[in-house]
């Protein structure tokens, strides 16, 4: 049977709506047009994905705290500030169906915006002397800028190799969720061994997470189309970095020459997308995907069990099989 995040979440439900209230007082602010847009910030919020692992990463070792709710206000600022920059960057209107903080208010002020969230996540840590968050969570913001860095790079040149794409993952995405695990853990265990297992599972899970996003842009949605926005906007993903790797070298010359070319026309994407799925990129995606799935599992059965081990179990699970 698929899984929910309602399912999941269920055994913090009231903890999550203790979180809501530490992120609404860590992005308040004396300025009325910031004030206007972190209350819009907060009415379009998405599945808060991340500070629910860290409660569930800090519950599986013992009772949520204040330290836990920094935790988990601490990522989800991060993470925040990460989509209201790469909106600029990516110069997006929309977010989870709304518009974008750079649609309503233009440039300038989304990437101001972004900086004061990323501040005010670094200042929540500081001002609990959560100082071991604070490297962690320093460690990552680096991270994610090189990632997003690397990314654009190849962007231009589209010469990503299998294990250039895993450096962009692991530094983009997976390094905040394993974050988001490791933070959360450290407010109730201070085992180094288990913390260790705690961030592996948060990377592996990450790495899952972001195949599997790559997978979601080349399925059809209800009117029975792909989005490919991917291939529009010259990211090499994995299923198609896997089928260049399987193609005879005169049709992936072929394949990238049209994507360098034209991105945007109707048939190369057309030809992209059924080179992807002819030469086995879809299939072998997706057993990747499972592959680290599984190493999170693994990394999750050296930790306690129980209830709460169970639901990050069925959120390995969630996270490979969701459609959105």
């Amino acid at each position: 049977m698929p899984q929910t995040l309602k399912d999941i979440r269920s055994c913090i439900e009231k903890e999550l709506e203790e979180f809501e209230v530490h992120f609404r007082q860590a992005i308040q602010s004396r300025i009325p047009l910031l004030d206007k847009i972190s209350l819009y910030i907060i009415k379009t919020k998405g599945k808060q994905f991340r500070p629910m692992i860290s409660l569930l990463c800090a519950k599986l070792f013992g009772e949520i705290n204040e330290n836990t709710f920094t935790a988990a206000t601490m990522v989800e600022l991060l993470h925040t500030a990460t989509l209201v920059h790469d909106d600029v960057v990516d110069e997006s209107d929309q977010r989870r169906g709304f518009f974008s903080i750079n649609a309503l208010w233009k440039n300038k002020i989304a990437v101001l915006v972004g900086d004061y969230l990323l501040s005010r996540g670094l200042l929540v840590a500081l001002n609990r002397n959560q100082f071991e968050m604070l490297k962690i969570l320093s460690n990552t913001v680096s991270d994610m800028s090189e990632g997003e860095l690397l990314q654009l790079e190849k962007a231009r040149r589209l010469d990503i190799t299998k294990e250039i794409y895993y450096q962009i993952i692991r530094q983009k995405t997976a390094s905040l969720i394993a974050t988001s695990c490791h933070c959360g853990a450290l407010t109730t265990c201070h085992d180094t061994s288990k913390l260790e297992h705690i961030h592996r599972f948060g990377m592996n899970l990450g790495i899952a997470f972001q195949i599997r996003d790559d997978l979601m842009d080349l399925e059809s949605d209800i009117m029975g189309k792909p989005k490919i926005q991917d291939i529009r906007e010259k990211k090499m993903t994995l299923p198609l970095i896997l089928a260049l790797g399987s193609a005879p070298s005169n049709e992936s010359k072929q394949i990238i020459r049209g994507i360098r070319s034209d991105s945007e026309n109707e048939d190369v994407i057309r030809r992209t997308v059924e080179f992807i799925h002819r030469f086995d990129g879809v299939r072998k995606a997706t057993e990747e995907m499972n592959q680290h799935r599984d190493e999170a599992l693994r990394s999750l059965s050296h930790l306690p069990s129980g209830e709460i081990q169970s639901a990050l179990s069925r959120l390995c699970y969630f996270v490979t099989e969701r459609e959105k």
